[in-house]
């Protein structure tokens, strides 16, 4: 069994936003094979998806907590599924990689992403998987050597994560979330250490 956690924000206002993108991911994955419609689970704080891909049970989640309190939601969803944390997947947007890469990673620290950080808190691990998907442009980078420095710079971090993708960068993220696809489909059938080797560029 493997728990696939998209993470975002609640509400219309969010969507395709940059912080929103694993979230949208597996919303675009569970199209792709046939998942049932995600369905609310109030008391777990998640809406969840559940099908069988290659003979494995694999559910899908979107934490309805905004961002910074996803753990909320993951821990809910690992006690609810006695699910061991190693089989717990988070796909969620990373600042701290360029524009259109993706990384495959495990046992990593959040490196200053809250909702990673928060499911870390409420887990008291930081041994699961991550498919980190770069957001950062390189325009963002020439103007901002260090954006996690002081306050301001948190504040131009925040407003950064919550715009929309531009026109220009459209083509590329329907690249992305296809191969981000792809790559949780390839893990599901193989593993996550052949598949970082396969995907991570």
């Amino acid at each position: 069994m493997i728990l696939i956690v998209g993470l975002g924000n609640p509400g219309k206002i969010y969507i395709g936003t940059r912080h929103n993108l694993g979230k949208e991911i597996v919303q675009k994955f569970a199209k792709t094979f046939n998942f049932p419609k995600f369905k609310l689970n109030k008391k777990l704080k998640a809406e969840i998806s559940e099908n069988i891909i290659d003979n494995q049970k694999i559910i899908l989640a979107l934490p309805t907590t905004y961002m910074n309190e996803s753990g909320q939601a993951v821990k809910n969803l690992i006690i609810n599924y006695q699910l061991s944390i190693i089989n717990l997947w988070v796909v969620h947007d990373d600042l701290d990689l360029p524009f259109g890469k993706i990384r495959i990673s495990k046992n990593r620290s959040a490196g200053g992403h809250k909702g990673v950080q928060s499911i870390i808190n409420q887990l008291g691990t930081q041994n699961f998987v991550r498919f980190r998907l770069g957001i950062k442009t390189r325009t963002d980078a020439d103007k901002d050597k260090d954006l996690r420095g002081q306050r301001h710079e948190q504040i131009q971090i925040k407003k950064f994560v919550l715009q929309k993708f531009t026109k220009n960068e459209q083509e590329k993220i329907k690249n992305i979330i296809q191969l981000t696809i792809e790559a949780l489909n390839f893990a599901i059938q193989n593993n996550i250490d052949k598949t970082m080797n396969k995907y991570n560029t």
